[in-house]
């Protein structure tokens, strides 16, 4: 009567061992699956950051929230949007912009913003879209999507756009419409 006892435990210590060999791991296999950059390396509550060349501002930029992620791809985010604002060698304004969203990164010199983003220029022109990307290394600014530009007299809409980082020359990719604006102030008035 013992021999039908000894299948069963045979059967049991077999699956022990297989399952105990089965779940050996190597150190570097576990923590390439589990280490994930989730928290920031850096954070901070309205800060200011000034970028310069040769000892002249160039653009300050302000966020209400700042985090700073480390990894294989360093990135500053600023998930309350920000505000820029660009310098000439003067230290005239010449450009504003602001977001809801930002996040800047760092292997490619470029920062993305998004939500209600507005650029004003020192003519007075706006821009207006959901998206748009500065490229610091270029000195562009640029999108792919909707855009609406209000200058004095006019209102343009299109696809995409492509300006040097001060807003002054401008073009849209894909126009969709042009609408004039009365500027004349008498002329509802007979």
């Amino acid at each position: 009567m013992r021999v039908p006892l000894l299948k069963p435990l045979i059967v049991c210590s077999f699956l022990g061992i297989l399952l105990l060999f089965s779940c050996k791991n190597k150190l570097e296999d576990i923590n390439a699956i589990t280490f994930v950059d989730t928290l920031p390396v850096e954070s901070g509550k309205n800060v200011e950051t000034i970028y310069s060349d040769s000892a002249k501002i160039q653009a300050i930029i302000k966020a209400p929230v700042y985090k700073y992620y480390m990894g294989k791809n360093p990135y500053h985010e600023m998930p309350q949007g920000i505000n820029v604002v660009f310098y000439d060698s003067a230290m005239r304004v010449k450009t504003h912009l602001t977001s809801k969203y930002a996040i800047k990164y760092d292997k490619k010199d470029v920062m993305e913003a998004k939500n209600d983003v507005v650029v004003v220029n020192e003519k007075g022109e706006q821009l207006n879209t959901e998206q748009l990307i500065w490229d610091e290394k270029t000195k562009r600014i640029y999108t792919d999507v909707f855009v609406k530009i209000t200058t004095a007299d006019k209102i343009f809409y299109g696809e995409g756009m492509d300006a040097d980082e001060s807003f002054i020359k401008w073009v849209i990719k894909k126009p969709r419409g042009t609408f004039y604006i009365n500027t004349d102030k008498n002329e509802g008035e007979k």
